[in-house]
């Protein structure tokens, strides 16, 4: 874990990062728990057969641990599925845990049914053993999918971090993946745009923010988790509702419009994901939309739920 001034810590939570400071937020979530059950380790499957049998998935209610991969992996599921509506799926920042999306699944459960995780490295969930890339985590999310959805479709709904691996995760699951709503999400070419935004002969805070950033991009995360540069692929034609604040950066004076500027073109950047997408500024929000304006992150993933539905 980075020491840094809470400048810092608030800047490198928009790089999708556990530090020091990042990741507190007033939600609070359920803890019913239940015995932790074991099944047989998932694979990377982005194919039906590799699903065949699991049908709707367990439709329990509350928090339990399941074991996906060799490892426990906590999850929160509520709400009722409902035909042809896909399973919505939450995906917490990084340095966060599932509770931080406590209060958007229990709003969005009352009209489908909702889930939502603790990757490797967060909240109750098992430390992964070595450093991860995209590849581990997209094979840790077919395994929980696999157990909490089953065949049905899923919408992910992803902020920050999270955003990214669901961005970087539909277009190789297209049977799967139905709709993503991205929540500011992690910029596809984060490195490359902070180390252009703050130059090198920058000094101070704004020296410290970049060089942690590209840190914490490097694996030096509570996920271990390797943040990569890399071109959006499509997903097809699925809906897709890109969310980005309005300001964060205010408390960088030299360098907030250059990171500012740098956060808007990688917000766009996500938009080769769809024909279908859409993106939208968040009047009055920083990086945690869901918690400053959770009004407008219910709509978009119920309206992104709705188009999945009706092309279903």
């Amino acid at each position: 874990m980075l020491k840094t001034t809470a400048v810092a810590a608030t800047f490198c939570a928009v790089a999708g990062a556990g530090i020091v400071g990042y990741g507190e937020t007033t939600a609070q979530a359920a803890q019913a728990q239940t015995p932790t059950q074991s099944q047989a380790q998932a694979q990377s499957a982005s194919s039906t057969a590799a699903r065949h049998g699991h049908g709707d998935g367990h439709s329990f209610s509350g928090t339990k641990k399941i074991r996906v991969g060799g490892y426990s992996v906590n999850v929160s599921c509520s709400g009722r599925s409902a035909a042809r509506k896909p399973v919505v799926v939450l995906m917490a920042g990084g340095g966060d845990g599932l509770d931080t999306m406590a209060g958007l699944q229990k709003t969005l459960s009352k009209k489908v049914r909702v889930c939502s995780y603790d990757r490797l490295g967060e909240g109750e969930s098992d430390q992964p053993h070595g450093t991860q890339t995209i590849d581990d985590s997209s094979r840790i999310l077919t395994g929980v999918l696999d157990r909490v959805t089953g065949d049905r479709p899923v919408v992910l709904a992803g902020h920050s971090l999270g955003g990214l691996i669901a961005a970087r995760y539909a277009p190789d699951h297209r049977d799967r993946v139905k709709g993503l709503v991205l929540m500011d999400a992690t910029i596809p070419a984060l490195t490359a745009g902070v180390s252009k935004a703050i130059p090198d002969s920058a000094t101070g805070i704004a020296a410290e923010l970049r060089d942690q950033t590209i840190a914490v991009n490097q694996g030096q995360n509570p996920e271990k988790f390797i943040i990569a540069d890399a071109k959006v692929r499509s997903a097809g034609n699925i809906p897709v509702q890109i969310i980005r604040h309005e300001s964060q950066y205010a408390e960088v004076p030299d360098y907030g419009p250059a990171l500012e500027e740098m956060w808007a073109e990688g917000q766009e950047q996500w938009r080769a994901l769809s024909g279908r997408s859409r993106i939208s500024v968040a009047a009055g929000s920083g990086h945690y939309i869901h918690v400053d304006r959770p009004d407008i992150a219910v709509k978009a993933i119920q309206r992104v739920t709705a188009q999945a539905t009706a092309h279903s």
